[in-house]
């Protein structure tokens, strides 16, 4: 087993967060506004949203994890770009469709360019270019084995 099929993400507002993530442009087949569960079709994997207190019941029923009342989890998302200008341009749309700008694209210790937002129940994403970096025919990044 080395794959992750899919990434779930719990969230406050379903229709809030459905709405943010068909704008900067995640595709999904839903056609309501507030369903029970969503699934977008990513390159390679899937993305979810689910209510985040039907997560935590998922995950043990009896003994839910207690949520957390904001801050950072210690986890991030990231989308990876084939260009600065298309990095720019993704923060863009993510500020222009409600996420809030962490930090603003820069140029980073790794030789990248690299910025970070949050969608709207808190989760980091970074939007980041590399200039070393390739794309398979799926565009998966490719992680060759000398890079890590």
């Amino acid at each position: 087993m080395n794959r992750i099929n899919l990434i779930c993400l719990g969230i406050r507002d379903m229709e809030k967060s459905l709405a943010f993530y068909k704008k900067i442009g995640f595709h999904t087949f839903e056609k309501e506004n507030n369903p029970p569960i969503v699934f977008f079709d990513t390159e390679g994997s899937k993305l979810e949203l689910y209510p985040i207190d039907k997560l935590a019941e998922d995950i043990n029923e009896q003994n839910p994890p207690k949520l957390s009342a904001g801050g950072f989890c210690g986890i991030t998302l990231a989308c990876n770009f084939k260009t600065e200008e298309e990095v720019d341009a993704f923060l863009e749309l993510v500020e222009s469709s409600g996420g809030i700008i962490a930090k603003k694209a820069e140029r980073v210790f790794w030789g990248g360019y690299s910025g970070y937002f949050q969608d709207p129940d808190g989760y980091y994403w970074e939007a980041a270019y590399g200039p070393q970096w390739e794309f398979d025919e799926n565009n998966m990044l490719v992680i060759k084995e000398e890079e890590q």
